[in-house]
């Protein structure tokens, strides 16, 4: 998965999601889970790096579930009730549809995200997708900025420490850091983009590209591949009568 083109990743994890979001059942989610986990022994991640990047989505997805559950519709027998949460048959059936659909959207795409490179992406996008060539550059630059962010923040917090205003007030202190850190950002970015104007990167001219974006029969499989398992998750759900349409009655 590595050599398919950042583009092609991001249309089938696109592809995927309006297939799952058009419905809330957890018919579809179930089958498309179970078709991704066969997808993704293909792609054979390590299992300690798949777990790794997953895990806000393992931990997002019962959070969601268990806010569904006490304040989703309420339908058939009640369990619990207490103020405005309500716990019934319901809204437990619609927790679990929920949870599933998360980890059905989500975990797709933190795989096939992991293995993308900030400049293959920003390539693919521009001559691909024909996204304009002057907003993907300034968001590629933009993305490379971020471990700047993080060593500048670093180097904030020692430099406080060092002259002693770091030692009590936590809150207070973050709220500072975060001030100069913005300060900061925007000197650095105010350059950074003088510098790109100073050497062309914004001219009106047609722009050509060091590095062409392939794309080739690969793409299209992993474009069908995300959209076949959307499909097939829908007709699951028709087909066992748990088809829940999100703007239906």
């Amino acid at each position: 998965m590595t050599t398919v083109n950042p583009v092609a990743k991001l249309a089938a994890a696109l592809l995927l999601a309006i297939c799952l979001v058009l419905t809330i059942d957890w018919v579809s989610a179930t089958v498309a889970l179970a078709l991704e986990f066969v997808v993704f022994a293909f792609i054979r991640m390590k299992a300690r790096v798949f777990w790794l990047r997953t895990l806000p989505v393992w931990i997002a997805a019962p959070l969601t579930g268990v806010t569904i559950a006490l304040y989703g519709q309420t339908d058939g027998a009640i369990y619990f009730e207490f103020a405005l949460a309500r716990v019934s048959d319901g809204s437990i059936t619609l927790a679990i549809a929920t949870v599933l659909r998360v980890l059905a959207i989500g975990l797709p795409a933190v795989v096939l995200f992991v293995s993308i490179d900030p400049t293959d992406l920003a390539d693919g996008l521009a001559q691909r997708a024909k996204l304009p060539a002057r907003f993907v550059l300034g968001a590629l630059a933009g993305m490379r900025l971020v471990p700047l962010f993080m060593e500048d923040w670093r180097s904030l917090e020692l430099a406080r420490r060092a002259r002693g205003v770091a030692d009590t007030g936590r809150i207070r202190r973050i709220a500072g850091q975060a001030f100069a850190l913005f300060v900061l950002s925007i000197r650095r970015g105010s350059a950074l983009a003088t510098a790109m104007e100073a050497r062309g990167f914004g001219a009106p001219a047609q722009r050509t590209w060091a590095r062409e974006s392939p794309w080739g029969s690969r793409e299209w499989l992993v474009m069908a591949a995300g959209l076949s398992i959307g499909l097939v998750a829908i007709a699951a759900a028709v087909l066992s009568g748990r088809w829940n349409f999100i703007v239906g009655p």
